[in-house]
């Protein structure tokens, strides 16, 4: 698998953007990605740019400068969000051309939406029109790829669905076309096993299992996405914080990650990203403020050596699945 993480310090949680109480300092996230990266051949670097009419604290990008970052062999992983608050698709697919063209040769893959179908202030499933955004956001794509001739890797993401009348895949398959499908490299997935709801130790790795079997044979099938198309795991994490301790973060990491790459053959999975690289302000009490693998000071939490010898004993070497 090629693995990645998120390297900024802003994020959303259920009530929308959350600041860093520190600054991002390129220097050091440089540096802790040279540490992560180790002998690997690369590292995805994963950025958010958003896409609205009229400019909003919700829409800034990032990290700032991703590119400051694609050092040593490493590839940008963009995703591009629809934040328009009137669903109207104007200027949307030139938004994904120009960041496609803009994104220069390190460029690796772009995301279209973030979690489109989970209704939260901060990703896209709130956003009216979301579907068709997506359909065509993926064909805009992969249609500027194609006449750019670069090799790029064009998908969308998810978070599972727990609720038998989730009308979302079926609604996606309906509106979805042979040029939709046709233009898909992967379909991402965003879980985080143990954070909102727990999972008792010895039952993690059967929870991701029957997570990921779930997305693979039930969600991407009600959507008429075929097995030949790649899942990748785009955000996956477990946060530190008033009761819960860094060891156990180390833990859940291992074992998540080690389930995930055992099922990497069978579900036809060739990607997995970290959220995050570092804590937005690791004196808050909230649960969204913990997910790094860094304290807020860049100071090292025992789960970044464990992600290190991880993405060096499991990673592969570099490859492009677009087709």
């Amino acid at each position: 698998m090629t693995f990645g993480i998120y390297p900024g310090g802003m994020l959303g949680d259920d009530q929308g953007i959350i600041h860093p109480v520190r600054p991002d300092a390129p220097e050091r996230v440089v540096e802790a990605l040279d540490e992560l990266q180790g002998d690997a051949a690369t590292l995805a670097v994963r950025a958010y740019r958003s896409f609205a009419a009229v400019a909003t604290p919700q829409t800034l990008p990032t990290p700032t400068d991703p590119h400051a970052y694609l050092q040593r062999g490493r590839t940008l992983d963009l995703v591009l969000q629809f934040r328009e608050p009137s669903g109207e698709l104007d200027g949307w697919p030139e938004f994904v051309r120009e960041a496609i063209r803009t994104g220069g040769p390190q460029l690796a893959s772009v995301q279209i939406c973030e979690e489109p179908n989970l209704d939260l202030p901060s990703v896209d499933g709130s956003t009216p029109n979301v579907l068709n955004a997506l359909v065509q956001g993926v064909i805009a794509a992969k249609e500027e790829i194609q006449a750019l001739g670069h090799r790029v890797a064009v998908g969308f993401n998810a978070v599972p669905s727990f609720d038998p009348a989730d009308s979302f895949w079926s609604g996606l398959g309906a509106l979805a076309d042979a040029r939709f499908r046709q233009s898909l490299d992967y379909v991402g997935l965003d879980f985080f096993p143990d954070v909102f709801r727990p999972v008792a130790a010895d039952q993690l790795a059967d929870a991701v299992t029957a997570v990921l079997t779930t997305f693979r044979y039930t969600s991407l099938a009600q959507a008429g996405i075929p097995d030949t198309v790649p899942i990748r795991v785009c955000e996956n994490g477990w946060p530190t914080g008033p009761g819960r301790s860094e060891q156990r973060q180390t833990a859940v990491l291992d074992t998540v990650i080690r389930t995930i790459a055992a099922l990497a053959a069978d579900l036809n999975i060739d990607g997995y990203s970290l959220f995050a690289l570092r804590d937005a302000d690791s004196n808050a009490e909230g649960l969204f403020h913990h997910f790094g693998l860094l304290n807020d000071d860049y100071t090292r939490k025992p789960a970044f050596a464990t992600y290190r010898q991880l993405i060096n004993e499991l990673s592969n070497p570099p490859a492009v699945s677009a087709r």
